[in-house]
């Protein structure tokens, strides 16, 4: 079976249940194929119109397109609201409100419409078509539930439909079997209905699914059906209506709220999956381990009801210990759970080990682990930090049943200010935790849990907070929401040095002393990778997409990789994987995708090869990361006040108009002796002034 991916093709062995190779596609850009043979094919193009090309043999197994003639005008982008009628006669299509059918010999477009009169349920407009294989017959799926037949339809005005109901929302696909006598159709319900002979009376279900049918597909001996979910799955079905298999990799959830977690057991991706269960990822395998449910309540798809999601995961160093949060909405108070979960090796996976009931009176914005490996069991803490402006610490108790067993309680509370807690991490050896209240972090000792420092940067509250590792475990980094990203080194209790940043992630690689910070600027996201201790970036990539980066973490090499671009050393020992609103990606992206392709679903080497040249030339516009880098080197003036709240501050100067913008190019190029007297003349006191 194949499926479509924005502007691949994707091949699977059903039997197998792995992909076997994926096709590009170059022609206009294409966005699907209807209908392929050996000498016609159908495609979408950018412009919303169905082309006709004709292909002729070339040289060796490539083909030639030559001849382009567009079909139909105004078509859906989806390719669910195109069918192929009875042995090709004629191409159906739906938009909104209107149905049309062009006939290919005779060369005659009808066009039809629907009454768009709302009903309780929504409205009429269709969603979906499917042509009968062997009958002039045409099944189209509304958006208020209902399946509409369609006959008659050579005539304009003679036409006639009849009606089947059973879904209570958008009837999202249709598919007719091999010989037409039944009717597939699914939708929200995570249903697959079977219609036998066109009638309201007789139809079979196959429920519980796992999540909105979005295809449905039927293979050409009709003894399997293919359905896609909305949640990234495939599920294999035989034509009894018995479920087969399922092919399943990540998950599409609606809202990723728990972040990016790497599981330290199995070093899979760990994320929110389907409602209200955690997903266990491998990255390497591109297949879901398993899923764990957390909320353990049956969730509704019907859209206004306040249900319980999970918001929050943690992992403890060793992963022995999970805990998550899980909330729902309410008008009044909010309802949290707190749960800490044990690892369970007989079963190979997580048991319920304590429920807490509303552990803050207000969200829960952060919580983690202090991560002892060495003291794990005997010195294992949680601290969770919430809106009610307190900070909370759990530790294990020893119940005090015949068993043994142990729990979770609270053993201290801690605030600052009556201020709002948002963030929350431990130093690399637990010694220290730090706290962030609005625009102020606060460093606490984890023994004794006194206040020992604050640090502040206003304006802004603090949007990231993280300790360095290894040699750069004397510092702590904190990025602002007003565009700061800031250094603070502990044992001087000083700012380090500042950039003008807007950081809208900040990441730290367990096992190196490199930060990854992800800035979103002029709707583009850049990547800069840094050592708490070395100022300037040494690593750059503007433009690492067009969309937001929502989140992003280190996932740790089975064996650390040969890298020999010093530029890359970075990527040696861990993968950065990032997350925008449509899809996970690596940051190894690049030509380096096309050694990992088999030979023959790639395109032609003509085709490869300008691509590869002028990926290697330089631009003489544009510079390396290193060359800016070295622009933007900053300067480092420490200064000692009796206030532990003013900080020296060593900036890193900007090179653009824009107020948020770093690393950009200048309209005029300074020396680095105009830079550094430049950067003088900044940090002058020109208060005297004032007194004339």
């Amino acid at each position: 079976t194949f499926f479509c991916f924005h502007s691949d093709i994707y091949f699977f062995n059903i039997c197998l249940e792995d992909c076997l190779s994926s096709l590009w596609k170059h022609i206009l850009h294409v966005s699907d194929a209807v209908d392929a043979s050996s000498e016609q094919i159908f495609l979408w193009s950018d412009t919303f119109q169905l082309v006709s090309v004709k292909l002729t043999k070339a040289a060796g197994q490539d083909l030639e397109a030559k001849e382009l003639s567009v079909v139909l005008d105004g078509v859906d982008a989806s390719p669910k609201c195109i069918a192929f009628g009875r042995e090709g006669e004629y191409v159906a299509s739906v938009k909104e409100v209107n149905l049309q059918v062009f006939f290919f010999k005779r060369k005659q477009l009808n066009r039809f419409s629907v009454s768009t009169v709302k009903t309780k349920s929504g409205n009429n407009q269709f969603a979906c078509i499917a042509c009968h294989p062997t009958e002039d017959c045409i099944a189209t799926g509304h958006a208020d539930g209902k399946i509409r037949l369609w006959r008659n339809f050579y005539h304009k005005k003679d036409y006639t439909f009849s009606t089947l109901h059973w879904h209570h929302d958008t009837v999202m696909d249709l598919a007719f079997s091999m010989e037409g006598t039944s009717l597939l159709s699914g939708g929200v319900e995570s249903v697959l209905v079977l219609w036998h002979n066109e009638s309201n009376c007789q139809k079979d279900f196959l429920p519980r699914l796992g999540s909105a049918i979005e295809y449905i597909s039927m293979s050409s001996d009709g003894t399997l059906c293919c359905t896609l979910h909305t949640d990234n799955r495939i599920t294999i079905i035989n034509s009894n209506l018995r479920f087969s298999k399922s092919i399943q990799g990540l998950i599409k959830s609606r809202d990723v709220k728990t972040g990016l977690v790497v599981d330290p057991r199995t070093k899979a991706l760990v994320l929110n999956g389907e409602p209200g269960h955690l997903q266990f990822y491998c990255l390497q395998s591109d297949q879901q381990l398993f899923s764990l449910d957390i909320v353990q309540r049956q969730y509704i798809h019907q859209a206004g009801l306040n249900q319980a999601d999970l918001v929050k995961v943690a992992f403890s160093a060793q992963g022995k210990w999970l805990a998550t949060v899980e909330e729902r909405e309410e008008v009044t108070d909010p309802e949290l759970q707190l749960k800490l979960w044990l690892y369970d090796e007989e079963t190979q996976s997580f048991k319920l080990n304590t429920r807490i009931n509303m552990p803050h009176e207000d969200h829960i914005t952060d919580m983690c682990f202090r991560e002892m490996d060495e003291l794990e069991d005997d010195s294992l803490i949680l601290v969770t930090a919430g809106r009610d402006c307190v900070f909370k610490v759990w530790v294990m108790v020893e119940d005090t049943d015949p068993e043994g067993s142990v729990s979770w309680s609270c053993d201290f509370v801690g605030s600052y200010h009556n201020y709002q807690a948002t963030n929350c991490c431990f130093s690399e050896d637990g010694s220290l935790l730090a706290v962030s209240f609005e625009e102020t972090v606060t460093v606490w000792d984890s023994i004794t849990w006194d206040l020992k420092c604050t640090f502040c940067h206003p304006p802004g509250k603090i949007r990231n907070i993280c300790f360095g590792r290894l040699t750069c475990s004397k510092y702590l980094i904190g990025a602002t929401d007003y565009g700061f990203l800031c250094c603070w080194n502990l044992l001087s209790c000083a700012l380090e040095w500042s950039a003008h940043l807007n950081v809208l992630v900040l990441q730290p690689d367990p096992l190196s002393e490199h930060i990854a910070a992800v800035s979103w600027l002029s709707k583009e996201s850049s990547l800069f990778v840094f050592k708490p201790n070395e100022p300037r970036p040494i690593y750059i990539q503007r433009n690492l997409c067009k969309e937001k980066i929502q989140l992003a973490a280190f996932v740790p090499r089975d064996e650390p990789e040969t890298i020999v671009s010093e530029k890359y050393h970075w990527l040696r020992r861990s993968q950065l994987f990032f997350l925008t609103d449509t899809q996970v990606r690596n940051s190894e992206v690049g030509l380096t995708t096309l050694l990992h392709t088999p030979a023959h679903v790639l395109p032609s080497a003509s085709f490869l090869c300008p691509i590869f040249i002028n990926s290697l030339l330089i631009s003489k516009e544009n510079k390396s990361a290193e060359e800016v880098a070295d622009e933007v080197e900053m300067e480092s003036e420490k200064t000692e006040d009796d206030s532990d709240e003013e900080r020296g501050v060593t900036e890193m100067e900007q090179e653009d108009t824009s107020a948020m913008e770093l690393l950009g190019e200048m309209t005029r190029k300074l020396s680095k002796s105009q830079e550094k007297e430049l950067r003088k003349i900044r940090k002058m006191d020109y208060s005297w002034i004032s007194a004339f």
